[in-house]
This record gives C-alpha cells, sequence and structure tokens, in this order.
C-alpha cells in the first residue's frame, strides 16, 4: 500500500503565511530610503572641505570602481548656486572622472555634486564642498531628488523583491514537479503556483526596465514613461540584463507548457472484481518515452533556470569587484540553490494544504525533495562562504559594516530554517516508516478493505442524492436542490477533514513545512535587501579614504605634512594603505616616511614603493625619489629637495607581486 499525505483545509494558516508575507515587504519598503551604493567615493582633488589659494583648472572624483556618466553627472555650483564647469565628465584613468572649470573663478565656497550609476548597475549620488581663499556662505541647499530614492525607489525595491519571489516559485516549483511529484503536474493548485511565479517575473522585469531610468537619474516618476531614458537604459549593461530575461522567459513558457502537458495525460485503468478503478503499469515503450522526456525536460530545465539567474550576475556584486570570471558563476549556482530549496518548499506547502483527495502528496515525494533540499543547502553554504569573503574581506566588517549585519542576520535566518527542516526531516521519516508497516504487516489490509468500503458507501449515498436532486430538480425545485448539494459538500469535506487531522504525523510535517516557508519569506526579504546594501570592502574603503582626507589636505603646526593613501593593486592581498610623512614640507631638503598598512593596521611587507612630485601649475616635474627600506612596511628617504613652493602632486607606486601594482595620488600645498 502506498502511504500518502494528503491535503487540509488550514485556510487560517494560509491567511497567517500571506499576512507574514505582506509583513516582511512592508518592512522591505519601510527601509528602503534612497539606495545604498556599490560603488564608493574614495578620493578627490580638491579635497572635501579644503581651503585652496588659487583656483583649480578641473575637479576629478575617484570611486571604488567604474561609473557610467552622462552630461550632467558632475556639476560643480559656485556660492550664488550657478554651475561653473564647462564641457562633459572625462574619464581620465579607470576609476577617476573629470570636468573642466571655467577659468577666473572667484573666492568662495564651491559645491560638487555627482549622480552616477555604479559598474554593479546601481546608483550613486552625493555632494561635498571645498572653498578658493577663504569659505563663504552658499546659496545650495541641496540637490535635488536623491538617485535611488522616494516613491520610485521603493517601487523598484519592490520589484527586485517581486522578481526574485517569481525566479524562486518558477524554478523550485518546475523542480519539485520534475524531480519530485511527477504525479503533481496535474495538480491544479501547482499548476497555478508555477504560472503565478512566471507571470511575478514577467511583469516584475517589466517594472524594472520602465523604472530603471528614472530610478537612476532624476527619481522622478513622471520620467517613468520616457521613451528617450527608456532608449538610455536598454544600451546599458542593466538594461541588455533585462532584456535577456524577457527572451528566456519566452523559453520559460513553452517549458512550462511541456510540463504540466507531457505528466497529465491518463494512465490506462483496469476495473477490479470489488469494483474499485486501479492504473496500470506503464509498458516498457511508454516508460521508456517517459523517462526520455523526463531527461530532455531537466536539461531544458536547467539551461534555462540557469540562463535566468545569469540575468542577475551578469549586472549585479558578481559581476564587478575580485575575481568575476570566478563569482558570476558562484552566484548562478547560490541563485538556483536558492529558488531549488525555497521555491520547492512553497511547493510542497501548497501540495499539502491544496492538493485534491484523489492525487495525494506520497512520501517518497517528500523523501525526495528533503534529499534535493539538502543538497540545495550544501550548495548555498558552499557558495555562501565564497561570497561573504568577497564581499567582506575581514571579520571586522561583519560588525563594522551594513552588509555585514545584514549578513548575519541571513545566516541567522537560514541556521533557523535548517533547524525546522530538520524536524520536517523527521515526521518525513516517521511516515515512512508507518508506509513500511502497512506493507509488512498483514493486518494492514483490513483498513484498505474498510477504506473501499467506506468509499463505496459515500458513492451510494452521494448517487442516492444525485437522483434525488434530479427529481427535484425536473420538479422545478433547483433553489433545493442546490442546497442539498451544497449540505453534501459540506459533510464530504468535515469527514475528510477529520480523517486527515487523525493523522500526527502527517499534521506535524504540515505545521513545520509552514513554519519553513514563513521564514523563508523572511529570508528573502533580507537577502533582496542584501542585494541593494554596500559591500562590505567597498563602506571600509570609502570610510578610509574619508578619514584620510580630513588630514591631508593641510599640514599640522609644526610643519610637517601627513597623506594617507587607501590603494587596491587588483590582486590576491593586494589591498592596503600608504601613508607618506613629509617633513619639515617646504621649499629645499625635506625628510620622507613612507609606512604601508593592511587594512587592519598592520604592517604590509611589499617589494616595492616609488614616490614623484609634480607641480603641474608651472609644469615641473614629476620628480623621482626612490625611498630605502628600512623594516617591514617602513619605507625613508633624506634630503627629498622641493625646488618652489605650491599645491603639490604627491604619487606613490605600490607593488605587491611581481605583476601587481598600482600608483594613487594626492594633492598637498608644500611651502
Amino acid at each position: 500500500m502506498t502511504r500518502t499525505i494528503t491535503p487540509t483545509g488550514h485556510r487560517g494558516s494560509l491567511r497567517t503565511l500571506v499576512l507574514l508575507l505582506l509583513a516582511a515587504t512592508g518592512a522591505l519598503l519601510a527601509g528602503a530610503g534612497p539606495a545604498s551604493a556599490h560603488a564608493a567615493l574614495t578620493g578627490s582633488d580638491p579635497a572635501q572641505g579644503v581651503v585652496v589659494k588659487q583656483a583649480p583648472s578641473q575637479v576629478s572624483l575617484t570611486f571604488s570602481e567604474k561609473v557610467a556618466m552622462n552630461d550632467d553627472s558632475l556639476r560643480v555650483l559656485d556660492p550664488r548656486g550657478k554651475p561653473v564647469q564647462t564641457g562633459t565628465p572625462a574619464d581620465v584613468s579607470g576609476t577617476t572622472y573629470a570636468v573642466k572649470l571655467k577659468s577666473g573663478l572667484g573666492k568662495g565656497t564651491y559645491t560638487v555634486t555627482y549622480q552616477v550609476v555604479s559598474a554593479d548597475s546601481h546608483p550613486v549620488s552625493g555632494a561635498y564642498t571645498f572653498s578658493i581663499g577663504a569659505p563663504s556662505q552658499t546659496v545650495v541647499s541641496g540637490t535635488g531628488p536623491v538617485a535611488g530614492g522616494g516613491a520610485v525607489g521603493g517601487l523598484y525595491a519592490f520589484g527586485r523583491y517581486a522578481s526574485y519571489a517569481g525566479f524562486i516559485v518558477l524554478v523550485g516549483g518546475a523542480a519539485f514537479v520534475l524531480a519530485c511529484w511527477q504525479r503533481g503536474a496535474g495538480v491544479r493548485a501547482l499548476q497555478r503556483l508555477v504560472v503565478g511565479g512566471w507571470l511575478t517575473l514577467t511583469a516584475a522585469t517589466l517594472w524594472l526596465l520602465l523604472l530603471r531610468g528614472s530610478y537612476t537619474t532624476s527619481g522622478k516618476f513622471a520620467d517613468v514613461f520616457d521613451l528617450g531614458l527608456l532608449g538610455q537604459v536598454l544600451q546599458t549593461k542593466t538594461g541588455a540584463a533585462l532584456v535577456s530575461r524577457l527572451l528566456l522567459l519566452a523559453a520559460a513558457a513553452l517549458f512550462i507548457a511541456v510540463l504540466f502537458g507531457a505528466y497529465t495525460r491518463p494512465s490506462p485503468t483496469t476495473t477490479l472484481t470489488d469494483g474499485a478503478s486501479r492504473r496500470l503499469p506503464d509498458s516498457s515503450e511508454e516508460g521508456q518515452e517517459k523517462r526520455d522526456l523526463t531527461f530532455g525536460l531537466a536539461i531544458g530545465g536547467v539551461v534555462v533556470a540557469a540562463g535566468l539567474a545569469s540575468s542577475w550576475a551578469m549586472a549585479e556584486h558578481a559581476s564587478v569587484g575580485l575575481q568575476p570570471g570566478i563569482a558570476m558563476p558562484v552566484d548562478v549556482v547560490h541563485l538556483l540553490a536558492v529558488a531549488t530549496w525555497l521555491g520547492g518548499l512553497t511547493s510542497l506547502l501548497v501540495a499539502l494544504y491544496r492538493a485534491p483527495a484523489e492525487t495525494p502528496v506520497e512520501a517518497a515525494a517528500v523523501r525526495r525533495f528533503s534529499r534535493l533540499a539538502f543538497g540545495s543547502v550544501v550548495a548555498l553554504v558552499a557558495t555562501g562562504i565564497y561570497q561573504s569573503w568577497r564581499q567582506l574581506g575581514s571579520w571586522p566588517a561583519f560588525t563594522d559594516t551594513r552588509y555585514g549585519q545584514l549578513l548575519l542576520v541571513k545566516i541567522g535566518l537560514v541556521a533557523l530554517l535548517v533547524g525546522i527542516a530538520s524536524i520536517s526531516r523527521r515526521w518525513t521519516g516517521r511516515l515512512a516508516d508507518n508506509a513500511h508497516s502497512a506493507d509488512t504487516v498483514a493486518a494492514g489490509e483490513e483498513p484498505e478493505k474498510e477504506h473501499v468500503t467506506a468509499a463505496r458507501a459515500a458513492e451510494k449515498e452521494r448517487s442516492a442524492t444525485a437522483k434525488a436532486v434530479g427529481k427535484r430538480t425536473r420538479s422545478g425545485d433547483s433553489e433545493r436542490a442546490a442546497q442539498l448539494s451544497r449540505q453534501r459538500a459540506a459533510m464530504d469535506s468535515a469527514r475528510q477533514k477529520r480523517l486527515r487531522d487523525g493523522d500526527t504525523n502527517r499534521f506535524g510535517l504540515r505545521r513545520t513545512v509552514l513554519a519553513e516557508a514563513g521564514v523563508a519569506v523572511v529570508l528573502l526579504a533580507v537577502t533582496t535587501w542584501l542585494t541593494q546594501t554596500e559591500p562590505g570592502r567597498t563602506e571600509l574603503d570609502a570610510k578610509a579614504a574619508s578619514s584620510s582626507s580630513s588630514t591631508s589636505a593641510t599640514a599640522p603646526s609644526n610643519g610637517a605634512l601627513t597623506l594617507d593613501m587607501p590603494f587596491d593593486t587588483g590582486g590576491t592581498d593586494g589591498k592596503g594603505v600608504v601613508s607618506i610623512d613629509l617633513d619639515p614640507a617646504r621649499v629645499g631638503g625635506n625628510e620622507m616616511h613612507v609606512y604601508v598598512q593592511r587594512p587592519n593596521g598592520r604592517a604590509f611587507d611589499v617589494p616595492e614603493v616609488k614616490v614623484a612630485f609634480t607641480l603641474e601649475a608651472k609644469k615641473i616635474g614629476p620628480l623621482p625619489v626612490t625611498p630605502d627600506r628600512i623594516t617591514t612596511g617602513h619605507w625613508s628617504a633624506s634630503g627629498v629637495q622641493i625646488p618652489m613652493a605650491g599645491d603639490w602632486k604627491i604619487a606613490v607606486t605600490v607593488r605587491t607581486s611581481d605583476i601587481d601594482q598600482v600608483t594613487v595620488s594626492k594633492n598637498a600645498q608644500i611651502g
């Protein structure tokens, strides 16, 4: 006898899950202010808050990664709020961008505003001030709508959440039917779930495509339907990813049609002497045909699902930063593991609560899903460890950055989910044990006979009721007939509910799966929020740059000059901070010390350091200086000659390996 797990009518529990979904979505949107930028401003010239003696010829900004700019991305406003930049921003050196300024600028405080799009598709905006001659009052009170904020930012965040949810339900539901419970292809509730996932993902993708232009520029809802902005979006990496997702969704629609059409064909049946109908086993030819179909659907489904996951990987975190060639495939595997686990869990929940009595969920299907979920969790943990290292880079980043704190919350939710899943596995094991006992104990046949007898009695009763209804219908009493039908349906439903709730194992499994689904909804909200948050590495770099800029603009009162410059050679173990002490920082001979440290403050043993001084206003330099190595992370040079006073550019080249080196620079007043 095949042990089955039948559905129940706990509509209150499902209502609780829906309310939990709405609450999690609300929490997500409540925290969605301006989207956290994934490219950070790590340097500027002139620096923030600095007072320069002469008007600069240009303003340059350096970001932690490449950004996309348009004609109005970088503006400089005078104390009266009038723009003083000329031309369009230019890419100076990879991650540094500059805009020329008008000549003859007067004294006062100037405001620099920027609004760009980072390489991982997120908008970046901000502003800072510098002064010429002396600080002054300024009428500039703001920079207008913040990119990624406001109502458009909230709607875009909701679209991202919906797209992730649709992907998880679509991929996980199809995997559950194909790998765990092929009979479920004929269950209307599962069909609606998977098709609903496809519709949600399709609608969310179109929604994001429309909002993208306004989201990354003005933030105005009126610009959502601007065809010019839409055309610009289609030319970006993110626009291409969204369009490719739509094309893959067309292939996914064909896959769904074949999946639900292939396994819903009725199998041949025979009528036994006791009047019961039983399905005949498939013939060898039909069985081989079904196995070939399953194999083909599995290959096609994996290709389509991986393609959909790639539409995120190619446009977001994984596509920039360290090791993108490894990070993108890892991100695809991570997304597929999440979808298989959480989407399959949702499908199991729907099957337990909504599958009809004639198509119950078999215990074997639950065991197959349990094994599939375990494999998904293993893949999820392995890929998650790599992604955590890549985005954080150090243990302190777990507690010192917003990304790390959210990641700790996500890890806690995953651990809770795994704990609840282990309880579900116990209920599944008990169901399997009961099924085995029912097959091996001879007395186990009696309940089957009683079930058949009860089914016959119920069928006779329904037939008699139908005849009575027919007679009354023929006599014109249609209202009474409808009332009798409703009563009969209510009695059948109550009888089935009593029988189902009498099995403590089934009841326990339903409850734990429902709890898993509730935690999964919150986990999805946290994950969506995490993808919109600045990675820990970038946040720490930005903090280091901000702290160094506050101390690097002017010399201390004793005449010495100290400059701190973060660097990243791009190789393994290539990040750090280089500090230069120049004493007495005046015309003539100077003593120079160079210190190279890791991000955690420890001395960094690098093979080579070079320094060059350039006075661009007088076209002097670069004047190279090769310091001598004193000890680990400490280099020194004496008699460094500065020929004249001015705003000198100090460039430091740091080499961390045979092939990895980088040059960073800052300006400082010397003399």
